[in-house]
């Protein structure tokens, strides 16, 4: 870990492969005995050090032979393709983990459980997400697409809510949970269909996540 200072407060949608609700936000083994996800981040505002980071968006594709902490992962990340090169640089420290403590966000403990990492993608990032409305859409041609919506009552079709908080979690406070339907067609390979989607803010520097 460096000395550089980071901070990001965005807002972020992922879809899993797990029923909805997904185990990892409690500890438990995954659904289907592995883990696929696919996440669509929003920058609102954002510094790595001296570069700006506001606006810009970046989207992670992951996937895992068994449970995460297992490791043997895979991963692909996608950069917002407005980035300058400093911002790709810093965003890119950020997601891999750097100029971060140990076991603080989401990306740097992802980091440790990784075995391959696809070169950076760098491209337009079609994204808008609706925390209260719960509900998302995202592409990147030629890599993923996708999108988020309320779980629904099966006996009354009317939308259930339900929300996960999360008081000493790496990757939000709160999140709308939902359900989601992702397609990832390269580097890595895989389709979600209607399982487990949150809705949240991501608001963390290298420290954790800010409460």
């Amino acid at each position: 870990m460096t000395d550089i200072k980071w901070m990001i407060k965005a807002r972020e949608f992922t879809n899993c492969n797990c029923a909805y609700g997904c185990p990892c936000q409690f500890n438990s083994l995954p659904t289907n005995g592995f883990c696929q996800a696919v996440a669509g981040v929003e920058i609102e505002h954002g510094y790595h050090g001296d570069t700006k980071l506001d606006g810009l968006r970046f989207a992670g594709i992951f996937r895992w032979p068994g449970p995460i902490h297992e490791g043997g992962g895979e991963a692909a990340v996608v950069i917002d393709e407005r980035a300058t090169e400093a911002q790709r640089n810093a965003l890119l420290r950020i997601l891999s983990g750097q100029d971060t403590e140990p076991g603080a966000t989401i990306f740097q403990v992802f980091s440790t459980t990784l075995e391959k990492v696809h070169d950076p993608i760098f491209a337009a990032i079609d994204l808008s997400i609706d925390i209260d409305a719960r509900t998302a859409r995202m592409d990147v041609p030629g890599v993923t697409s996708g999108h988020g919506e309320p779980i629904k009552n099966p006996v009354t079709g009317q939308e259930h809510r339900v929300r996960i908080d999360l008081p000493h979690g790496f990757e939000y406070a709160l999140a709308e949970a939902g359900r989601g339907w992702t397609r990832a067609s390269g580097p890595i390979k895989f389709e979600l269909a209607d399982s487990h989607s949150h809705f949240a803010i991501m608001h963390m520097t290298q420290s954790g996540v800010v409460h």
